[in-house]
């Protein structure tokens, strides 16, 4: 397996638009990567993100493979069935593949979901150079220990000290979950140059370290605020020029 970054963040903070710029940037680099996007969020935003159609997820994956129980003959090659399955869901587009995570079954379990991205990952995961997550919102999804062990935890936060804490709050659960991972950082978004000098000293209070201060940027808000794909960004975007700095710390 490739290098893992898993991005996570409360809702609004931007967490999806980092993972988009990330990508973006790879992408059109030029450099070779295999690169694996994996959209763990069940509202499916970071394919809307990066421009993608989403066809079948691994929650279709999930009622197919559950219905083969009973309608597939007794001889059925399960792991063969498998196997076509994933190259059914698995989107491959310019510069990298996407999967994406889907709807819960009932009553928002994750369960079977969470069995099968790890089988799916178990398959292909050496396939890749890198694979990128997009987490989702909030903290409880760190119970479900899908990745064991992570090269990078990136946390996106606003420019706040509570926002912050999240960030301290996510390394103290990880802690606590048993999840591994070699960094943590933060990136703070949609920051104000006022504010810059203050965000960095209430991080440092903290014991987090700022690997990105990406300030706010009108162009990303008018994409945004439009739904186009970030994957149009131009270049001279501050947010898009952050990220390359973030990128390149990275060792990417």
């Amino acid at each position: 397996m490739g290098k893992v970054i898993a991005i996570t963040g409360k809702g609004g903070t931007g967490k999806t638009a980092v993972t988009a710029m990330l990508i973006r940037h790879l992408k059109n680099s030029g450099k070779k990567f295999r690169i694996l996007a994996i959209d763990a969020d069940p509202d499916a935003n970071l394919a809307d993100a990066l421009g993608v159609q989403v066809g079948k997820t691994i929650g279709d994956m999930r009622e197919f493979m559950q219905d083969s129980r009973f309608t597939a003959s007794p001889d059925t090659d399960k792991q063969a069935l498998f196997e076509a399955k994933v190259f059914e869901i698995l989107l491959e587009e310019d510069g990298y593949d996407l999967l994406v995570m889907g709807k819960p079954e009932g009553s928002g379990c994750y369960c079977y979901v969470n069995n099968l991205l790890r089988a799916i990952l178990d398959k292909t995961a050496t396939d890749y150079d890198l694979i990128v997550i997009d987490t989702p919102a909030g903290l409880e999804h760190f119970s479900r220990k899908i990745f064991p062990e992570l090269d990078d935890l990136i946390v996106v936060t606003d420019e706040s000290r509570r926002g912050l804490t999240t960030g301290e709050r996510i390394r103290d659960i990880a802690r606590e979950m048993g999840l591994k991972y070699k960094n943590l950082y933060v990136i703070v978004n949609k920051i104000t140059t006022v504010r810059r000098e203050k965000v960095l000293e209430n991080a440092a209070s903290l014991g987090l370290e700022v690997i990105g201060i990406i300030p706010y940027d009108e162009s990303l808000a008018k994409f945004d605020l439009v739904g186009d794909p970030l994957m149009g960004l131009p270049d001279d975007s501050p947010a898009v020029q952050e990220m390359v700095n973030v990128i390149g710390k990275l060792g990417l």
